[in-house]
């Protein structure tokens, strides 16, 4: 097992590049294996999640290449070029990977099973084999949790499916398994949630078409490799910015960040609370916003977060929740219960942990009351999560005496290089496999 000690630092001045975005390089390699010729993918994010995606498809006979860091080549197969892998397909943590390959392979011709860890075996499935349960896939699980057996299927049917709650997982299974359906497959959203696949699909696809309100997906549509460009993850950077934000003399410079329009709500609510951040040199990478972020430190204060960003949010809100800890007031979050089926409970996790550093906070049935305040030093919890393990590594930097973090070992699935990056630019925090050592 992983502790960290993370000690208090003074001011971020620097320039870092953050690793690749997550969500997209999933997808890019998704789409580059069943589509017709190479897809280049730059930028990658070499994460254990990613890697996961990468063997799965190594596994069902995809040629892959990795000719230096960061890039990744992969010889696409065509949309029934897939061949039966010889075991399971282990996806360690990946729950992108999970849901995404269950809507890809439901329209295949031969079975696959998919497992992982203890962590994403005890992790919900229901939502996703609902709505490909009604396409025609047959999908055996146990319990509505992995192992899942997808078995053969002949042809999956369009359907128009109306999501309850706002996922872009969902939405993206979903949308794959469109791929391998007769007739059309559309898609409702209540509110939108990132439309990463969509774009992919864009990029890929000689055709396809949208509705006014819903996304619609033909069986037919022919998808061809291309040259991706990766931008950096701006769930990693989130990490940073709020650093910056709260360490006073701070100015910190973060490199080609993403700003997907479904992705950016983490600005607006710091912006919203205070921090001072702006873009400058905005570009596009394969139908994806990118541009360099420039944090100052500022003075932070308490709000209601509007329902309306926390869809574009959610990777974001343990990171958040440490910024409303040390902003002036009360923070409050509601209309996160998806926060609770992540990788833990991350609703608990927050709040046990900010309760351990003397920060008054309190649960809802979907998010939590935060009333900002000093945070002290002490020990925490992650749980097992990479995310709340690197929020609290950013708390340290800002309480009053060194954080231990216990059970860190997943920030290696996100974010590999979180520790030297965090302090290259001004962060001071160790790891190590022993609580004497740390």
């Amino acid at each position: 097992m992983t502790y960290l000690v993370s000690k208090p630092s003074s001011a971020l001045i620097s320039e870092a590049t953050i690793p690749g975005d997550k969500s997209i390089s999933h997808r890019a390699i998704m789409f580059g294996a069943i589509a017709e010729g190479q897809t280049r993918i730059e930028g990658i994010l070499e994460g254990e999640d990613v890697l996961a995606t990468l063997n799965a498809f190594e596994l069902m006979g995809v040629g892959v290449d990795r000719p230096c860091p960061g890039v990744v080549t992969v010889e696409g197969v065509g949309k029934y070029g897939l061949s039966e892998p010889v075991r399971p397909l282990d996806l360690g943590n990946s729950g992108t990977s999970m849901r995404l390959l269950t809507g890809l392979l439901a329209g295949q011709r031969f079975d696959t099973v998919l497992t992982g860890d203890e962590s994403l075996k005890s992790r919900p499935m229901g939502r996703v084999i609902e709505p490909l349960s009604e396409m025609g896939a047959d999908i055996e699980s146990q319990d509505n949790c992995a192992p899942l057996l997808i078995k053969g299927c002949s042809e999956l049917q369009g359907i128009q499916y109306v999501l309850p709650v706002a996922s872009a997982q969902v939405k993206s299974a979903v949308m794959l398994a469109g791929l391998y359906a007769s007739g059309e497959t559309s898609i409702v959203e209540p509110v939108a949630s990132r439309d990463h696949t969509e774009r992919m699909l864009r990029a890929f696809s000689q055709k396809r078409s949208e509705g006014s309100k819903a996304l619609r997906i033909s069986g037919d549509e022919k998808l061809v490799g291309q040259i991706v460009r990766v931008p950096s993850d701006i769930s990693s950077a989130a990490f940073f910015i709020v650093g910056a934000s709260l360490l006073p003399g701070s100015e910190l410079v973060l490199k080609r960040i993403g700003i997907n329009p479904t992705r950016d709500a983490v600005l607006r609510i710091l912006t919203q609370m205070g921090a001072k951040i702006s873009r400058s040199d905005i570009q596009d990478f394969t139908n994806e916003p990118v541009c360099d972020l420039v944090v100052h430190s500022s003075e932070l204060y308490g709000i209601d977060i509007s329902i309306q960003d926390v869809a574009g949010a959610i990777d974001e809100f343990p990171i958040i929740a440490v910024a409303a800890a040390a902003a002036t007031g009360i923070t409050r979050i509601r209309g996160a219960a998806e926060l609770r089926v992540k990788e833990s409970d991350r609703i608990t996790a927050m709040v046990n942990g900010l309760c351990a550093l003397g920060i008054e906070a309190s649960e809802t049935p979907d998010g939590m009351d935060i009333t900002g305040g000093q945070i002290k030093g002490g020990q925490v919890d992650s749980y097992g999560d990479h995310r709340i393990a690197m929020a609290f590594a950013v708390a340290g930097g800002i309480a009053s005496a060194e954080i231990k973090i216990c059970d860190a070992d997943n920030i290696a699935t996100s974010f590999p290089d979180f520790v030297e990056i965090a302090n290259q630019i001004g962060l001071n925090i160790s790891e190590s496999d022993s609580t004497e050592d740390v």
